[in-house]
């Protein structure tokens, strides 16, 4: 009892993949098979302990790369979780991180026996207390849709408005109404307009926007990794 509590870095990963009905974008994340006790053979969130010679942010995104193979450029603390027996072996203090990447990034994780993507709402049962750190951070998530640019690291430099309605879809869960939404969107100041067109469709090309505002690069708290 005497004994410090270990630490360990955990990270929620949320991203955007399409649906396997309705193929619109849907909210997914990364979990990881534990292969040791405790809860061995549960899924679990991508962490592990922190060594003396890193900073909390070099640990989350090494663990990051070692169980997925991602390099998040968005990368943000979202909470200090120590609950006292969340760990059945002994007293653990988890900081847990979270990131946001884009599709093209999510294509490339790596998966195997021992890494699955699953919805954001649908994870199943977690080893320690995942299942409140996940619920946790979908409502950071979904609270911060309602301001600043959050949405907008969810897609690449250029996209069309019906993308990022489909980003707020994704991220809240229902629908959103697309003449309001694109009025709010061409009356805010940070979207402007390119000269630019999505190519490839059916019908007249939509026009392609970018974001311009000076939180492009991250709220408070936020690390942008190179």
């Amino acid at each position: 009892m005497a004994a410090p509590p270990a630490l360990a870095i955990s990270t929620v990963i949320f991203a955007l993949r399409p649906s396997a009905v309705s193929g619109r974008p849907t909210l997914w994340l990364p979990l990881v098979k534990r292969i040791r006790e405790p809860f061995e053979g549960m899924w679990a969130l991508p962490g592990g302990p922190m060594t003396q010679a890193e900073s909390l942010q070099d640990a989350a995104a090494r663990n990051l790369r070692e169980t997925t193979g991602l390099a998040p450029a968005y990368l943000e603390q979202l909470y200090a979780f120590g609950g006292l027996h969340r760990s059945p072996s002994e007293r653990v203090v988890s900081i847990v991180y979270w990131a946001l990447v884009q599709p093209t990034e999510a294509a490339m994780a790596q998966e195997s026996a021992n890494v699955k993507w699953v919805r954001a709402d649908a994870t199943g049962p977690l080893a320690f207390d995942h299942n409140e750190i996940v619920e946790y951070a979908l409502w950071r998530l979904r609270n911060k849709m309602t301001y600043g640019s959050i949405a907008y690291h969810f897609l690449g430099e250029k996209f069309t408005l019906a993308a990022v309605r489909e980003v707020y879809e994704a991220v809240l869960n229902r629908s959103v109404d697309p003449a309001n939404f694109r009025r709010q969107l061409m009356t805010a100041p940070q979207i402007e307009a390119t000269d630019e067109y999505l190519q490839g469709g059916k019908h007249r090309p939509p026009r392609l926007y970018r974001y311009t505002g000076v939180e492009a690069g991250g709220p408070p708290g936020f690390h942008q990794l190179s």
